[in-house]
């Protein structure tokens, strides 16, 4: 086939996690299912921070900042597959695919470096509680926030740029539920060699800088609760950690369980369904991990339903 520039294919072929036709009303139900707890769960965390006064701290508006990029997250992939899957349809056009992909990488960029953000807020708060307020002011926190948002901009810019680069045949069939760059880098008719480490470089500097600030701040954590004489001490500031140490976890061991299985797996159609775990599952529990696990999160929840 005669290669066409980007610019010339008019639509992509989303072929889904599955072609079974029996199997279509079971995950139309089940992924309708999960967006929609997702959405009303993060909708839910977001409404109680701002509706009581005593969430108004930098902890609770990094967590709805959170929970509006996971809402952001999951939309970008989800809807779009419940549409194919009821219309029958595999399609998705040039122009929708390069927005998708944008804003994946928007959000996901963003979930990585709220999550490192909170993880400095979390270190502030036990290390130096004496100069918390101080350093932890609104001017900062919206400061994080935004430069949070920039960067990810950036780095979706960066992914949206070298996928433009590429040439394809007609007629491309992508083995995912949405435009993944990595996918169409394998699909592409010209060399793709330079983009893929290129990609690759690009995300270790986008999601180690995160990660290594998080270890660092969770090192720092970890020395200065050990030092704490009471054991009571020792549960409280743990306990002030846990839920953000569980998404961290969740977040980074999909995410990382995803690329490991499809270096090692030949099926790309296995590395779609396990993708699944950190673009639906991961956003979905988030709510869960800190509500569960977070009283004050649980009595605004309590107040703000039973109005």
């Amino acid at each position: 086939m005669e290669p066409q520039n980007l610019t010339g294919v008019s639509e992509f072929l989303l072929l889904g996690l599955s072609e079974d036709p029996e199997l279509q009303p079971l995950l139309f139900g089940l992924f309708l299912s999960m967006y929609l707890i997702t959405v009303t769960g993060n909708l839910l965390i977001i409404l109680a921070v701002t509706s009581d006064s005593h969430l108004h701290t930098p902890m609770y508006f990094f967590l709805s900042n959170l929970s509006l990029a996971d809402i952001g997250f999951i939309s970008t992939t989800v809807p779009k597959m419940l549409v194919n899957i009821q219309t029958r349809s595999k399609s998705i056009t040039y122009g929708g695919c390069l927005i998708q992909m944008s804003f994946f990488y928007v959000f996901a960029c963003l979930d990585d470096l709220l999550l490192a953000v909170m993880a400095y807020d979390r270190f502030v708060a036990i290390c130096h509680p004496l100069h918390y307020t101080v350093i932890m002011n609104p001017r900062l926190c919206g400061l994080l926030i935004l430069v949070s948002f920039f960067i990810s901009l950036l780095d979706s810019l960066v992914h949206i740029s070298m996928v433009s680069q590429l040439t394809f045949c007609t007629d491309v069939e992508v083995p995912h539920f949405f435009c993944e760059p990595p996918r169409l880098f394998s699909l592409a008719c010209s060399d793709s060699s330079i983009y893929i480490i290129l990609m690759y470089c690009i995300g270790a500097i986008f999601g180690g800088v995160p990660v290594s600030g998080i270890l660092f701040s969770y090192i720092r954590i970890v020395s200065s609760i050990l030092r704490v004489s009471s054991s009571g001490g020792k549960y409280k500031a743990f306990s002030t950690c846990a839920s953000h140490l569980s998404v961290v976890c969740l977040f980074y061991g999909t995410g990382l369980g995803v690329y490991l299985s499809s270096a090692v797996s030949s099926s790309p159609r296995k590395c779609a369904v396990s993708s699944v775990m950190y673009t639906v599952v991961t956003p979905m529990l988030n709510p869960f991990i800190y509500s569960l696990r977070n009283r004050d999160i649980k009595r605004a929840l309590w107040r703000l339903l039973s109005r």
